[in-house]
């Protein structure tokens, strides 16, 4: 037990190193990114390190629930309200563009449907490796691809602005107080605790990140005064626990098969963009919204990074986040459905 103890405080040490450093080199997630490569580098060179216990993965899924759903505001509803049919078509049309994309890598690749898929749902990505090993899929490959994908959006989005937009640039986004408010504080625990029994009662898919997500937008929409953010250091505790719990399950032969599916995997996503940026026409086709504000709100991911171009930009940023906000609840809930649908009879590989 005291050597349990001693291994989960190194690891968090070297986690919460890590991700300040990568923080203040400004990468987006750095924590959730740092943890993953600590526990990575714990798994391969300390082969019996054991995991977290189930219950820090379990309270992290609810967290990162509550971080997901607390995001949804009633201002960026209402911004949508207006163009509320292309955007859910835009948002249904993502996410038949990811899962297809999956089905052609599973296709060419060793990966099975359900990783496939579930790697290239483009939004939502600390979700959806939260909820990949109870659908079936390889979470370790599903976090490789996921945050493939982010950091790709990333890199590329603050340089294509100038490109495709002339006069305008990238920015930043003041960030929310570390330690929050006590507001924050009780909502965040109270939501997480409450969808967690509701979760477990009712045995649904994915239900730990998927009933505190509902219940926290619930509060967020429907409670006078109940608009709140989820600390910070609430958050990144979260997120380093879910990246800690899929960083440590990665052996040698894991990493050897992301050699291989590097190169195909890149492709995929590079197609999503394209694809996406075609949504992105045909939004601003469709709608009052400028191409700029329609490209930005259907990147697929990097939801903090594109917020933060956005504001730089000169972007409306508020339609920005109600579209990606719409988007990340819809890949969410429906990525499970659809995942199972698509993936009927498939073995998990791993």
């Amino acid at each position: 037990m005291r050597r349990r103890a001693t291994e989960l405080a190194s690891l968090g040490l070297a986690t919460g190193a890590l991700g300040f450093a990568l923080d203040q080199a400004g990468l987006p997630s750095s924590y959730l990114f740092a943890a993953l490569l600590v526990g990575l580098a714990a798994a391969i060179t300390l082969p019996g390190l054991a995991g977290i216990p189930a219950w820090v993965f379990r309270a992290s899924q609810a967290v990162v629930g509550v971080v997901l759903g607390s995001q949804v505001r009633s201002s960026s509803l209402t911004a949508l309200a207006h163009a509320w049919l292309p955007v859910t078509l835009v948002s249904i049309g993502t996410l038949v563009l990811s899962l297809a994309a999956g089905k052609v890598l599973a296709r060419v690749t060793f990966v099975d449907a359900p990783t496939g898929a579930l790697g290239m749902v483009a939004g939502g990505a600390s979700g959806i490796v939260a909820m990949a090993d109870e659908l079936g899929a390889d979470g370790r490959l599903v976090a490789f691809m996921q945050y493939l994908r982010v950091l790709v959006v990333v890199l590329l989005t603050p340089l294509l602005i100038p490109l495709l937009f002339p006069g305008h640039h990238g920015g930043s986004v003041p960030g929310q107080s570390t330690f929050g408010d006590l507001k924050g504080w009780l909502l965040t625990i109270g939501v997480a605790v409450v969808g967690s029994f509701v979760a477990q009662r009712l045995k649904l898919t994915a239900g730990m990140l998927l009933a505190p997500m509902l219940l926290a937008a619930a509060v967020v929409l429907a409670v006078p005064g109940g608009e709140f953010n989820v600390p910070q250091v609430l958050q990144q505790v979260a997120f380093a626990g879910i990246g800690l719990q899929v960083g440590l399950r990665f052996t040698m032969e894991t990493l050897r098969s992301l050699g291989n599916l590097l190169v195909p995997a890149l492709a995929m996503i590079l197609l999503l963009i394209v694809s996406c940026f075609g949504l992105a026409v045909l939004l601003d086709k469709t709608t009052s919204v400028s191409l700029l504000d329609a490209y930005l709100a259907t990147t697929p991911g990097g939801l903090f990074a594109v917020v933060a171009v956005a504001f730089g930009a000169g972007a409306n940023s508020t339609f920005i986040l109600g579209v990606q906000g719409l988007r990340i609840i819809v890949m969410v809930l429906l990525a499970p459905v659809a995942v199972r649908w698509l993936t009927r009879g498939s073995v998990k590989v791993g």
